[in-house]
């Protein structure tokens, strides 16, 4: 079996709700955004050209419309341009970080919410940005947790590619937080690496998948993280 190419983009700019956790809010990518997705076209293009690789038909984005919308944007473009027809599947497995019950509330809402409850302690301050900190809501994971759903996710849908003859790559449109703790878990990155690295929008970072199963960073560069860089998604 060749070689295998997981091309993992985050979205494209969206509608966020200012001060909310990004994890599952529902709002469209911006105009900018929008761009961002029809130009991530050519940057695949020119990687399986250069490559010399087969793009799966099939790009799999997560269950979020922002999600959803820069993978159809990105197909349509696709197609345009090679003439192949590309579509699109949903997979909730490469969400971001839910926070379960605390879901598009405020993160002072949030922190309100639990100093109000007796049973709970108030959170760390870092609590958005600590890979292992999990709220205490129903339904809410920890970005390790996250992280490890995503690797499974691509190991799955890699492990189903078509047995073409030479290398082959599938297209993944996820989010930023889970998919960097996707990369620690694949071995890919260390821990300190994730605090330290976003990725840009839609703006591919490309790992190999070797024949002997391990997963290698082949192309692609990390956003350096801003030191007043919040933002997780």
């Amino acid at each position: 079996m060749s070689a295998r190419f997981a091309i993992l983009l985050r979205h494209g700019a969206y509608h966020q709700k200012p001060g909310a956790p990004s994890a599952l809010q529902p709002y469209g990518l911006t105009a900018s955004g929008q761009e961002q997705a029809r130009a991530a076209a050519v940057d695949v293009l020119d990687l399986a050209k250069t490559g010399g690789w087969q793009i799966d038909p099939e790009i799999v984005c997560s269950r979020q419309q922002r999600a959803w919308q820069t993978a159809a944007t990105l197909a349509a473009e696709l197609t345009a341009r090679s003439g192949a027809p590309v579509h699109v599947i949903e997979d909730e497995a490469l969400a971001e970080r839910s926070v379960g019950a605390f879901a598009n509330l405020t993160t002072a809402e949030i922190e309100d919410i639990l100093a109000r409850d007796p049973r709970y302690a108030r959170p760390p301050k870092n609590w958005k940005s600590d890979s292992h900190y999990k709220l205490p809501a129903q339904g809410a994971e920890s970005l390790m947790e996250a992280g490890a759903r995503v690797a499974d996710c691509l190991s799955s849908h890699m492990d189903r590619l078509s047995d073409a003859e030479g290398p082959m790559a599938r297209i993944f449109v996820g989010h930023g937080a889970s998919l960097r703790h996707a990369a620690h878990h694949l071995g890919i990155l260390g821990l300190e690496d994730i605090c330290r690295l976003s990725m840009h929008h839609a703006r591919p970072v490309v790992l190999k998948r070797a024949r002997d199963g391990t997963w290698h960073h082949h192309c692609g560069s990390w956003k350096q993280r801003q030191p007043l860089e919040t933002s997780l998604d």
